[in-house]
Protein backbone atom coordinates (compact mmCIF):
# COMPACT_ATOMS: atom_id res chain seq x y z
CA UNK A 1 0.00 0.00 0.00
CA UNK A 2 1.15 3.25 -0.77
CA UNK A 3 0.47 5.79 1.20
CA UNK A 4 0.77 9.92 0.17
CA UNK A 5 -0.93 13.07 2.01
CA UNK A 6 -3.79 15.04 1.83
CA UNK A 7 -1.98 18.26 2.24
CA UNK A 8 -2.13 20.85 4.72
CA UNK A 9 -2.27 24.38 4.58
CA UNK A 10 -2.93 24.68 0.78
CA UNK A 11 -7.07 24.58 1.35
CA UNK A 12 -9.02 25.46 4.24
CA UNK A 13 -11.88 22.79 3.05
CA UNK A 14 -13.04 20.80 6.04
CA UNK A 15 -12.50 21.19 9.66
CA UNK A 16 -9.20 22.56 10.06
CA UNK A 17 -6.77 23.19 13.13
CA UNK A 18 -5.98 27.37 13.29
CA UNK A 19 -2.23 27.14 12.35
CA UNK A 20 -3.14 25.82 8.81
CA UNK A 21 -4.93 29.82 8.48
CA UNK A 22 -1.76 31.21 9.98
CA UNK A 23 0.85 29.17 8.34
CA UNK A 24 3.30 30.46 5.52
CA UNK A 25 6.32 29.70 3.27
CA UNK A 26 8.22 28.43 6.40
CA UNK A 27 5.40 26.05 7.49
CA UNK A 28 5.10 24.45 4.05
CA UNK A 29 9.02 24.25 3.60
CA UNK A 30 9.05 22.13 6.73
CA UNK A 31 5.94 19.74 6.25
CA UNK A 32 6.93 18.88 2.62
CA UNK A 33 10.72 18.72 3.07
CA UNK A 34 9.84 16.05 6.23
CA UNK A 35 7.03 14.52 4.27
CA UNK A 36 10.16 13.66 1.22
CA UNK A 37 12.43 12.47 3.77
CA UNK A 38 10.14 10.17 5.44
CA UNK A 39 8.97 8.56 2.36
CA UNK A 40 5.67 9.73 1.35
CA UNK A 41 5.06 8.73 -2.22
CA UNK A 42 2.72 11.68 -3.22
CA UNK A 43 1.11 15.17 -1.54
CA UNK A 44 -1.77 17.02 -3.08
CA UNK A 45 -2.94 20.53 -4.15
CA UNK A 46 -6.61 21.13 -4.74
CA UNK A 47 -7.76 23.36 -7.78
CA UNK A 48 -10.50 26.34 -7.56
CA UNK A 49 -9.17 29.69 -9.62
CA UNK A 50 -11.99 32.15 -7.68
CA UNK A 51 -14.57 31.16 -5.87
CA UNK A 52 -17.56 33.51 -3.88
CA UNK A 53 -17.26 34.39 0.20
CA UNK A 54 -18.54 31.53 2.25
CA UNK A 55 -18.22 28.87 0.07
CA UNK A 56 -18.97 25.24 2.12
CA UNK A 57 -15.75 23.89 0.92
CA UNK A 58 -13.36 26.70 1.63
CA UNK A 59 -12.38 29.65 0.03
CA UNK A 60 -8.57 29.33 0.07
CA UNK A 61 -6.65 27.39 -2.78
CA UNK A 62 -3.27 27.42 -3.37
CA UNK A 63 -2.44 27.41 -7.31
CA UNK A 64 -0.87 23.82 -7.83
CA UNK A 65 1.23 24.92 -10.76
CA UNK A 66 3.14 27.49 -8.70
CA UNK A 67 3.12 25.34 -5.11
CA UNK A 68 4.50 22.46 -6.80
CA UNK A 69 7.51 24.15 -8.69
CA UNK A 70 8.33 25.95 -5.62
CA UNK A 71 8.20 22.39 -3.59
CA UNK A 72 9.98 20.82 -6.97
CA UNK A 73 12.92 22.85 -5.76
CA UNK A 74 13.06 21.80 -2.44
CA UNK A 75 12.26 17.87 -2.38
CA UNK A 76 13.75 14.84 -4.18
CA UNK A 77 11.20 11.87 -4.57
CA UNK A 78 7.77 13.16 -3.48
CA UNK A 79 5.33 13.07 -6.50
CA UNK A 80 2.86 15.76 -6.96
CA UNK A 81 -0.71 15.51 -7.19
CA UNK A 82 -3.29 18.37 -8.15
CA UNK A 83 -6.57 17.00 -6.76
CA UNK A 84 -7.91 17.50 -8.70
CA UNK A 85 -7.50 19.92 -11.68
CA UNK A 86 -11.22 20.81 -13.05
CA UNK A 87 -10.64 19.92 -16.62
CA UNK A 88 -13.39 22.41 -18.12
CA UNK A 89 -11.34 25.50 -17.17
CA UNK A 90 -8.69 24.78 -19.14
CA UNK A 91 -7.79 23.98 -22.72
CA UNK A 92 -6.01 20.68 -22.92
CA UNK A 93 -2.60 22.11 -24.40
CA UNK A 94 -2.79 24.50 -21.65
CA UNK A 95 -2.63 21.66 -19.39
CA UNK A 96 -0.06 20.09 -21.43
CA UNK A 97 2.52 22.89 -21.52
CA UNK A 98 2.09 23.70 -17.85
CA UNK A 99 2.64 20.30 -15.82
CA UNK A 100 4.76 18.87 -18.87
CA UNK A 101 7.19 21.65 -17.71
CA UNK A 102 6.56 20.83 -14.03
CA UNK A 103 7.16 17.24 -14.58
CA UNK A 104 10.76 18.05 -16.66
CA UNK A 105 11.42 20.69 -14.23
CA UNK A 106 10.48 17.66 -11.06
CA UNK A 107 12.79 14.85 -13.31
CA UNK A 108 9.41 12.94 -13.43
CA UNK A 109 7.27 13.58 -10.39
CA UNK A 110 3.78 14.26 -11.64
CA UNK A 111 1.04 12.60 -10.96
CA UNK A 112 -2.49 14.50 -12.71
CA UNK A 113 -5.65 14.07 -10.44
CA UNK A 114 -8.44 15.77 -12.95
CA UNK A 115 -12.07 15.77 -12.47
CA UNK A 116 -15.55 17.14 -14.41
CA UNK A 117 -16.28 20.27 -11.55
CA UNK A 118 -19.49 21.17 -10.43
CA UNK A 119 -19.13 24.52 -9.58
CA UNK A 120 -21.26 26.32 -11.94
CA UNK A 121 -20.60 29.81 -10.38
CA UNK A 122 -16.58 29.27 -11.72
CA UNK A 123 -17.56 28.27 -14.77
CA UNK A 124 -19.94 31.11 -15.78
CA UNK A 125 -16.72 33.69 -14.55
CA UNK A 126 -14.40 32.38 -16.73
CA UNK A 127 -16.64 31.98 -19.51
CA UNK A 128 -16.33 28.13 -20.07
CA UNK A 129 -19.28 26.02 -21.09
CA UNK A 130 -20.82 24.14 -18.17
CA UNK A 131 -23.96 21.70 -19.58
CA UNK A 132 -21.58 19.48 -21.52
CA UNK A 133 -18.78 19.55 -19.37
CA UNK A 134 -18.84 16.00 -19.15
CA UNK A 135 -18.13 15.39 -23.16
CA UNK A 136 -15.73 17.86 -23.07
CA UNK A 137 -13.77 16.28 -20.26
CA UNK A 138 -13.71 12.95 -21.84
CA UNK A 139 -11.85 14.65 -25.30
CA UNK A 140 -9.45 17.02 -23.01
CA UNK A 141 -8.76 13.41 -21.71
CA UNK A 142 -7.69 12.19 -24.63
CA UNK A 143 -5.93 15.22 -25.90
CA UNK A 144 -4.02 15.17 -23.13
CA UNK A 145 -3.37 12.16 -23.72
CA UNK A 146 -1.96 13.23 -27.20
CA UNK A 147 -0.13 16.01 -25.82
CA UNK A 148 1.97 15.57 -22.71
CA UNK A 149 4.36 13.74 -23.30
CA UNK A 150 5.59 15.02 -27.18
CA UNK A 151 6.95 17.41 -28.54
CA UNK A 152 4.96 17.39 -31.47
CA UNK A 153 1.11 17.30 -30.55
CA UNK A 154 -1.52 16.12 -32.88
CA UNK A 155 -5.31 15.97 -32.19
CA UNK A 156 -8.53 16.12 -33.63
CA UNK A 157 -11.48 14.97 -31.38
CA UNK A 158 -15.46 15.85 -31.28
CA UNK A 159 -14.64 19.43 -29.00
CA UNK A 160 -10.70 19.96 -29.37
CA UNK A 161 -8.57 20.03 -32.26
CA UNK A 162 -4.88 21.22 -32.77
CA UNK A 163 -2.51 19.98 -35.61
CA UNK A 164 1.21 19.69 -34.96
CA UNK A 165 2.05 21.78 -31.74
CA UNK A 166 5.42 22.13 -29.86
CA UNK A 167 5.13 21.45 -26.69
CA UNK A 168 8.48 22.30 -25.59
CA UNK A 169 9.71 21.43 -22.58
CA UNK A 170 7.08 18.48 -22.43
CA UNK A 171 6.82 15.87 -19.88
CA UNK A 172 9.71 13.64 -19.20
CA UNK A 173 7.57 10.87 -18.18
CA UNK A 174 6.49 8.49 -21.31
CA UNK A 175 3.58 8.11 -19.83
CA UNK A 176 2.01 10.30 -16.84
CA UNK A 177 -0.19 9.17 -14.38
CA UNK A 178 -3.56 10.39 -14.99
CA UNK A 179 -6.09 10.03 -11.62
CA UNK A 180 -9.89 10.74 -12.27
CA UNK A 181 -11.61 12.29 -9.36
CA UNK A 182 -15.69 11.81 -8.98
CA UNK A 183 -17.37 9.73 -7.05
CA UNK A 184 -20.08 8.58 -9.35
CA UNK A 185 -20.08 4.97 -11.51
CA UNK A 186 -20.16 7.35 -14.43
CA UNK A 187 -16.49 8.82 -13.05
CA UNK A 188 -15.38 5.50 -12.06
CA UNK A 189 -16.18 4.20 -16.20
CA UNK A 190 -14.17 7.28 -16.95
CA UNK A 191 -11.37 6.58 -14.98
CA UNK A 192 -11.19 2.87 -16.40
CA UNK A 193 -11.39 3.82 -19.48
CA UNK A 194 -9.54 6.77 -20.41
CA UNK A 195 -7.06 7.34 -17.18
CA UNK A 196 -4.81 5.31 -14.86
CA UNK A 197 -6.27 5.21 -11.49
CA UNK A 198 -9.56 6.89 -9.86
CA UNK A 199 -9.14 9.12 -6.77
CA UNK A 200 -12.71 9.56 -5.76
CA UNK A 201 -13.80 12.04 -3.07
CA UNK A 202 -13.82 11.23 0.47
CA UNK A 203 -16.78 9.88 1.71
CA UNK A 204 -17.67 13.26 3.77
CA UNK A 205 -17.93 14.37 0.11
CA UNK A 206 -20.13 11.72 -1.16
CA UNK A 207 -17.33 9.55 -2.20
CA UNK A 208 -17.77 5.46 -1.62
CA UNK A 209 -17.80 3.87 1.55
CA UNK A 210 -15.64 0.46 2.70
CA UNK A 211 -18.67 -1.50 1.46
CA UNK A 212 -19.65 0.37 -1.54
CA UNK A 213 -16.24 0.05 -2.90
CA UNK A 214 -15.42 -3.20 -4.13
CA UNK A 215 -18.78 -3.61 -5.40
CA UNK A 216 -18.26 -0.71 -7.81
CA UNK A 217 -14.59 -1.62 -8.71
CA UNK A 218 -15.97 -4.98 -9.40
CA UNK A 219 -18.54 -3.86 -12.03
CA UNK A 220 -15.46 -3.59 -14.46
CA UNK A 221 -12.60 -5.45 -15.36
CA UNK A 222 -10.02 -2.67 -14.09
CA UNK A 223 -6.47 -2.27 -16.30
CA UNK A 224 -3.01 -3.82 -15.14
CA UNK A 225 -1.31 -1.53 -12.53
CA UNK A 226 -4.78 0.47 -12.40
CA UNK A 227 -4.71 2.64 -9.22
CA UNK A 228 -7.61 3.24 -6.87
CA UNK A 229 -6.14 5.89 -4.20
CA UNK A 230 -8.90 6.31 -1.07
CA UNK A 231 -9.02 9.22 1.63
CA UNK A 232 -10.08 7.52 4.89
CA UNK A 233 -13.25 8.26 6.27
CA UNK A 234 -11.82 9.59 9.59
CA UNK A 235 -8.65 10.88 10.32
CA UNK A 236 -5.70 8.93 11.68
CA UNK A 237 -3.96 8.85 15.12
CA UNK A 238 -0.72 6.90 14.55
CA UNK A 239 0.90 8.21 17.40
CA UNK A 240 -2.38 7.58 19.83
CA UNK A 241 -3.82 4.77 18.15
CA UNK A 242 -1.20 3.06 15.98
CA UNK A 243 -3.51 0.13 16.08
CA UNK A 244 -6.69 1.77 14.74
CA UNK A 245 -4.89 3.47 12.08
CA UNK A 246 -3.31 0.46 10.94
CA UNK A 247 -6.48 -1.56 10.97
CA UNK A 248 -7.90 1.19 9.16
CA UNK A 249 -5.47 1.69 6.29
CA UNK A 250 -5.88 -2.68 6.45
CA UNK A 251 -9.48 -2.53 5.38
CA UNK A 252 -9.38 -0.03 2.78
CA UNK A 253 -6.68 -2.44 1.07
CA UNK A 254 -9.23 -5.14 1.03
CA UNK A 255 -12.29 -3.03 -0.03
CA UNK A 256 -9.73 -2.64 -3.46
CA UNK A 257 -7.38 0.70 -2.54
CA UNK A 258 -3.74 0.84 -3.81
CA UNK A 259 -3.20 3.43 -2.35
CA UNK A 260 -3.78 5.67 0.77
CA UNK A 261 -4.57 9.73 0.39
CA UNK A 262 -3.37 10.45 4.30
CA UNK A 263 -5.25 12.46 6.95
CA UNK A 264 -4.09 12.57 10.79
CA UNK A 265 -5.40 14.34 13.94
CA UNK A 266 -3.03 17.23 15.01
CA UNK A 267 -3.58 20.32 16.78
CA UNK A 268 -0.49 22.21 15.64
CA UNK A 269 2.38 21.72 13.32
CA UNK A 270 4.84 19.65 15.81
CA UNK A 271 2.05 17.49 16.51
CA UNK A 272 1.37 16.96 12.80
CA UNK A 273 5.02 16.18 12.46
CA UNK A 274 4.85 14.03 14.61
CA UNK A 275 1.97 11.86 13.60
CA UNK A 276 3.63 12.38 10.04
CA UNK A 277 6.39 10.56 11.71
CA UNK A 278 4.70 7.53 13.62
CA UNK A 279 2.92 6.85 10.13
CA UNK A 280 6.14 6.27 8.12
CA UNK A 281 7.07 4.17 10.93
CA UNK A 282 3.79 2.28 11.66
CA UNK A 283 3.70 1.83 7.64
CA UNK A 284 7.44 1.11 7.10
CA UNK A 285 7.48 3.60 4.45
CA UNK A 286 11.26 3.88 2.50
CA UNK A 287 12.60 6.98 4.81
CA UNK A 288 16.16 8.72 4.35
CA UNK A 289 17.27 10.04 7.51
Amino acid sequence: MRIGLSSPVLADSGPRPPWEAEAGVAELRTVFTTADRLGYEFFTCPEHVSVSPGLARGERFYDPVATFSYLAAITERIRFLPYVLVLGLHHPLELAKRYGTLDHLSGGRVVLGVGVGNLEEEFALLGRPFADRGPRADDALRALRASLSVRLATYHGEYYHFTEQVISPHAVQEKVPIWVGGHSRRALRRAVTLGDGWAPAPVTYRGPDLETLPRMLTEHDLPDGFDVVITPPARLDPTGAPEAALDLVGRIGEAGATAVNLVVRHRDLAEYLDQLAAAAELFRLDRRD
